[in-house]
């Protein structure tokens, strides 16, 4: 492993495999990371075939990211408000901060207010924009109309209501609509996860509204690829692959790590890893409790299921919910409304401007 920056003590310091510039590089892509714990969403990118950099952008409890690169749009769940965001490329060439650096710039267009709905999982579909509302215990479409609208619930929760029955948290699409989700139980009470942490998880079929897989360790981050069901066990540092027609599974890669957060880019899986909290009575009843200690981005080659390379944060970020990898993109940047940087980036058809007297 190479140490970046040399600094340990600067902001998100972290350390890496010399081989991970050059693959982002191969891969002509830049890594997104949420991170509710340090409020922040991370776009790194490769600087050359050796060095990193790093852009971190503040946000309130960020978590899920959804991302539609055919259309350039971005979107991020907050504590209590989905923010959607449209790539401009002669935007990103001018930035007044830094001319000529950037090849995207992902620009605030709009924002729902959810108001605070614990969301999860978040998914571009052909219809609309998806989410899981953690606390309400149901797939949701987020719009211009309601703080939400209810469009699937598990078949074992009877009422929606704000009471996180099930934990249900991840999402994967098939066909522009969500097709399986994971949760951490089939509880109908208030918080009735907590106590089965270790052996209760469930993948579910929305489709037939069927269990495909249970018995699992804190499920996450499902993804669809080449007709197969990856699907990340939390609670066992796991990466298994799930056979959808038959519920069938395997280990794909084991590890020291509390695992959350998943994408691909080429035949490489970008897998997010958390240290454990501390001081977390719920935590504390995991196989991997004292052996999580980690918090950062590994990479797996999925064909062989062999471990490639990895990032690991020094400081700064202890816990990562969502990974995405941006695609064709070495260099991006993301504009947040915490600022006034946004408010002087102006796009109408055909023509881009940035509005000299409002840059900061």
């Amino acid at each position: 492993m190479k140490h970046r920056p040399s600094d340990a003590l600067a902001p998100f310091a972290c350390t890496f495999s010399p081989q991970l510039p050059e693959l982002l590089n191969k891969l002509n892509c830049t890594i997104a990371i949420s991170t509710y714990q340090a409020g922040k969403l991370v776009l790194i990118s490769p600087k050359n075939d050796e060095e990193l950099v790093q852009l971190p952008r503040s946000f309130h409890k960020p978590m899920g990211i959804g991302y539609r690169p055919e259309r350039g749009q971005l979107a991020l769940a907050t504590k209590d408000e989905v923010i959607l965001f449209s790539n401009s490329v002669e935007l990103a060439r001018h930035y007044p901060r830094k001319p000529g650096t950037y090849d995207a710039l992902f620009v605030p267009r709009a924002a729902y207010y959810t108001n605070a709905l614990d969301l999860h999982d978040l998914s571009f579909g052909s219809d609309g924009l998806y989410a899981v509302n953690t606390l309400f215990s149901c797939l949701v479409r987020i719009d211009e109309h309601y703080n939400f609208t209810p469009v699937w619930k598990p078949k074992f929760v009877t009422k929606i209501a704000s009471e996180d029955r099930c934990h249900l948290n991840g999402m994967a699409m098939e066909n522009g609509k969500p097709r399986y989700v994971t949760a951490f139980g089939q509880g109908d009470t208030p918080q009735s996860w907590r106590e089965t942490l270790m052996e209760t998880g469930v993948v579910i079929d929305t489709d037939t509204d069927e269990v495909l897989a249970d018995g699992l360790g804190m499920p996450h981050s499902p993804m669809l690829y080449n007709h197969k069901l990856y699907v990340l066990l939390s609670a066992t540092g796991e990466l298994i692959c799930l056979d959808p027609k038959t519920g069938s599974r395997e280990t794909v890669y084991k590890t020291d790590g509390f695992l959350r957060g998943m994408s691909m880019a080429g035949d490489y899986l970008f897998i997010g890893m958390s240290k454990l909290r501390k001081n977390s009575s719920t935590f504390a009843k995991l196989d991997i409790a004292n052996r999580a200690n980690q918090a950062g981005i590994a990479i797996i080659h999925l064909p062989t299921g062999a471990f490639t390379a990895k990032l690991t944060y020094q400081n700064s970020v202890d816990e990562i919910y969502d990974v995405q990898v941006l695609k064709s993109m070495l260099r991006p940047n993301i504009l947040n409304t915490l600022t006034n940087d946004f408010r002087s980036a102006l796009v109408i058809p055909n023509k881009t401007y940035w509005a000299r007297s409002q840059a900061d």
